[in-house]
């Protein structure tokens, strides 16, 4: 007898344990929160990745503007418009006269190129302008100066007024918060890169030179 109710007492709390739903709540809460999460701290980080977007778009003009009327960033490029071997000797070209005005009239020497480097004084006045728009990663050597010859700019003799062009590459842009993993607890079989470092957009800014401070 004491068997049976003993049984039959056991069988009554088995089946008031199914019934019994009050820890669903529970797991629909850890799944909501995972979710919640997932999406504040993901508005979170793109909202990072937007603002050093859009800041750095703004500075990238700004240097451009300035690096177009200091003294060039890298080393070769020239002073002042040099005559072309190719028109030397009878009927040479005046000093004075303009670069488009024919063929081999100034020296072209196409672009020069080279990375930011702090102990060159035009960088060293552009790269605290710009640093606090950037990532934490960037450094003054992400920054690349061009200069590239063109004919339509500048007269012999002149002032070298090539077109300056300020370009920001190879920049990681690191997430702060654990993406994928939050993605996995919310449910998501496969997050491939979510969270992982990916590469800052490039971005670059041309304008003409203006004498380059050489001019009065």
């Amino acid at each position: 007898m004491k068997r049976h109710i003993a049984y039959r007492r056991g069988s009554h709390t088995l089946a008031t344990f199914r019934r019994d739903e009050s820890g669903a709540t529970l797991v629909e809460f850890a799944l909501v929160l995972a979710l919640f999460l997932l999406i504040y701290f993901g508005t979170i980080d793109f909202g990072r990745l937007a603002f050093h977007y859009v800041t750095a778009e703004k500075a990238m003009h700004s240097a451009a503007r300035l690096a177009a009327v200091r003294p060039p960033a890298c080393d070769g490029v020239p002073e002042f418009h040099q005559s072309d071997p190719l028109n030397t000797g009878t009927g040479a070209t005046d000093y004075g006269t303009r670069c488009n005005a024919g063929a081999n009239i100034c020296l072209a020497v196409g672009t020069v190129s080279c990375s930011g480097n702090l102990n060159n004084p035009t960088v060293a006045e552009i790269w605290p302008m710009v640093r606090g728009t950037l990532p934490n990663t960037a450094g003054p050597e992400d920054l690349r100066f061009s200069y590239t010859y063109d004919s339509n700019l500048g007269f012999l003799g002149g002032p070298y007024v090539p077109v300056v062009t300020v370009e920001l590459q190879n920049i990681t842009f690191q997430f702060v918060s654990p993406l994928g993993a939050l993605a996995r607890l919310a449910g998501a079989t496969n997050t491939g890169n979510l969270g992982a470092d990916i590469a800052f957009p490039a971005m670059s800014v041309s304008m003409p030179g203006e004498d380059l401070a050489h001019g009065a």
